[in-house]
């Protein structure tokens, strides 16, 4: 079983353990952000596979997904390596029964820098009101702006994503920041439209497949330490669901 996920609550969910990921205490941010989205949404867990663990280029890699019934496809990975000098985490949301931009979370501690990226693209049916979002772009302006640099996905990204990076000492209010964004967008979902799966699906899967024929930052990473088939089938069945899930 995926160490990740070891632990189960009273809904028989299983649920991140805090000895993981970003050093002390940051398994305990991805169990808060897990919860976040429970609230509202009933998550089931998904077979990852022989994805659910992974040792690649000197980092060890866990992967949770889940089904959030109502939402969409929600995965975790949480990355640590290099005898402790480096942790990632990362949350992907693909809504698929709500009209939401997919959204990506990307938390890296490395070399005492603390870097937040949070991505959200279009891959929307219609309008949707995120100005809940850019309340909270303004609230952390005074957190240092990290240049992520150029992509070919940038004409899809939407102009509320933010990107941080600052010191570890910082980490307190990088942690509210986390929060607070991730609890804006779902705040965003009460009023989203409910909308078709498959077109929906069919939009994500033009961003997703876009990751495997252009690359990207941490696509890179996959395919130079897994090859083609075995990134596309974990882009597409575990990380971001625009497949069924059959690992």
């Amino acid at each position: 079983m995926n160490r990740l996920c070891k632990k189960t609550n009273s809904d028989g969910e299983k649920s991140f353990t805090d000895a993981e990921g970003l050093g002390k205490g940051a398994g305990t941010m991805m169990e808060r952000m897990r919860e976040m989205i429970r609230r509202d949404y009933r998550l089931t867990e998904l077979d990852c596979g022989d994805y659910a663990s992974q040792k690649l280029n000197g980092m060890t890699f866990r992967i949770c997904a889940f089904q959030a019934q109502g939402l969409g496809h929600v995965s975790m990975m949480q990355a640590s390596g290099f005898f402790g000098l480096m942790a990632m985490d990362t949350l992907i949301i693909n809504p698929t029964w709500l009209d939401l931009p997919l959204l990506s979370y990307d938390r890296v501690l490395a070399m005492g820098n603390d870097t937040l990226i949070y991505e959200l693209y279009d891959t929307l049916l219609s309008p949707v009101d995120l100005s809940a979002l850019e309340t909270v772009q303004t609230r952390y302006e005074g957190l240092p702006a990290h240049d992520t640099g150029q992509h070919w996905y940038d004409p899809i990204k939407l102009p509320v994503s933010l990107a941080r990076k600052g010191k570890k000492a910082q980490r307190t209010a990088f942690d509210a920041c986390a929060r607070d964004y991730l609890a804006a967008y779902l705040a965003a979902a009460k009023s989203a439209s409910v909308c078709d799966p498959t077109a929906k699906q069919e939009k994500a899967a033009v961003y997703v497949e876009g990751l495997l024929t252009h690359g990207g930052p941490s696509t890179d990473v996959f395919l130079k330490a897994l090859g083609r088939e075995k990134t596309e089938k974990l882009f597409r069945t575990v990380l971001f669901g625009t497949k069924k899930v059959g690992c």
